[in-house]
């Protein structure tokens, strides 16, 4: 008798169980077409949320969730680059519900995709799915911010952010403002003649480094300010500027999440749209030097300049970065503060004398986890905020530096060894960037909901 109590007890301990009884569900009465009103509903969302430059987990978690407060449980999410898949297939019925969705390319408009997150909140609260309908369509219909003049000239202005940092003169500062907003027309004009991104780059940093290596012929002038003009200062603040649109944390988290489709094709554009970049400028350098403006290649690191200009200047990348992505007074304001802290981020890790591009990614792990946290708290998109935080401290100058060291060095192959290492430290501040942006994100996130439960533990004792 004990041997029959103790050896089961025994295999209890090792061995599941098996169910006892037959398998039994909750099933929802669901007719087919609710289900796809739903369907579309939530494909459409991640949609727009895969188009403003969110990752595809982001996308992927929104979409079941949003599935889930109407009834449809389970729900298989498939993101890749260009498309969206969903499928329903309710227990015992012949065939599932599925969905497909082309998403075709990307347009960040980030007061939109807000909108989006305040819309699938009020979902997840109990919004109904007439109601929550007609609330995405009025979204999907509304345009954007800014009319293209106002675009521009945001775009200008982020050069001017980047000139400030480097302590440019007043010259320096609007030579900056005229040459991005050069290039920013250009790549306007033959976005409007539907002539593809890539080609619209190289346009782009060609006009930018035609009008750099122009500039020094302003000494003809005798103005005291034309003397000491820098062209590697305004080269820089275009590159930064083109390099501004690309989606480096986002690739970075599809490819650490498992999206490996959607990762490659985003690093896939981004690498496209960076040789466009380099293209343009090693375009621009070869016309200058043909023409009798050549450059010298600088020796030694483009300095910043006094500390608060750089704080200045980091601000005011982010506030054209909000502005030109389409973003609102709040995710402009958060952006500033954001900005701050991650240059300050990068000041501190550089004064314990981390390399450049350990300080990079220290910075972009310090704004993108107090930007996790803000953007929660706040009701702002946390990819709105962390782009504009980490943009600061995007290597246009040793860009530069290296192209130009490697169109200038003619027989010489220490210049050349030099122009490629420094585009190899370049490409390596990049992948700290990234790293440092998407590591803050990932240990933002519980620290987020931490602080959530908190704050509604809080509100239901004080209820």
């Amino acid at each position: 008798m004990l041997r029959r109590r103790l050896l089961p007890s025994l295999q209890a301990l090792v061995r599941t169980a098996d169910p006892a009884g037959p398998a039994t569900e909750m099933l929802p009465v669901l007719d087919d077409a609710f289900v796809v009103r739903v369907l579309d509903l939530a494909i459409r969302v991640g949609e727009t949320m895969l188009v403003a430059g969110a990752p595809a987990s982001e996308v992927t978690s929104t979409i079941v969730r949003m599935t889930g407060v109407y009834g449809l449980d389970p729900v298989h999410v498939d993101v890749t680059y260009n498309a969206i898949t969903v499928a329903h297939h309710r227990s015992g019925a012949d065939r599932p519900v599925t969905l497909l969705r082309v998403v075709r390319g990307s347009a960040p408009d980030h007061a939109r995709l807000q909108r989006i997150q305040a819309l699938v909140a009020a979902v997840r609260e109990g919004l109904g799915l007439d109601e929550a309908i007609a609330r995405f369509r009025s979204i999907r219909r509304t345009p954007f911010a800014y009319h293209q003049p106002v675009v521009i000239a945001s775009q200008a202005l982020l050069a001017v952010g980047v000139a400030v940092m480097f302590g440019g003169n007043w010259l320096v500062i609007t030579l900056s403002f005229v040459a991005a907003a050069a290039a920013a027309l250009t790549q306007s004009l033959l976005a409007r003649a539907r002539v593809p991104f890539f080609f619209s780059q190289i346009a782009g940093a060609f006009v930018l480094t035609l009008v750099a290596a122009a500039a020094p012929l302003l000494e003809l002038t005798g103005w005291d300010a034309a003397a000491t003009i820098r062209p590697s200062v305004i080269v820089a603040s275009g590159i930064v500027l083109m390099l501004a649109g690309l989606t480096v944390v986002g690739a970075a988290q599809d490819a650490i999440d498992g999206f490996a489709l959607t990762a490659m094709g985003r690093i896939l554009e981004l690498v496209t749209q960076t040789v466009g970049v380099v293209l343009g400028i090693l375009a621009g350098l070869e016309t200058a030097r043909v023409i009798g403006l050549g450059m010298e290649a600088p020796s030694t690191t483009l300095p910043f300049g006094p500390l608060p200009l750089q704080f200045l200047g980091a601000a005011l990348i982010a506030v054209a970065v909000t502005v030109f992505n389409g973003a609102g007074m709040r995710i402009i304001v958060v952006s500033m503060g954001l900005s701050v802290v991650a240059w300050a981020g990068y000041i501190a890790a550089s004064g314990l004398g981390f390399d450049t591009a350990a300080a990079s990614g220290v910075g972009a792990f310090a704004g993108s986890v107090v930007g996790v946290v803000v953007a929660y708290r706040l009701h702002v998109p946390s990819v709105a905020i962390t782009t504009a935080a980490i943009l600061p401290m995007v290597p246009g100058a040793a860009v530069f530096r290296g192209l130009l060291g490697v169109v200038e060095s003619g027989q010489s192959p220490s210049t050349l060894l030099t122009g490629f290492t420094t585009l190899a430290a370049a490409a390596t501040i990049g992948i700290a960037l990234a790293v440092g942006a998407s590591l803050g994100i990932y240990l933002g996130q519980p620290l987020r909901a931490s602080l959530g439960s908190i704050i509604r533990t809080r509100a239901r004792v004080r209820g």
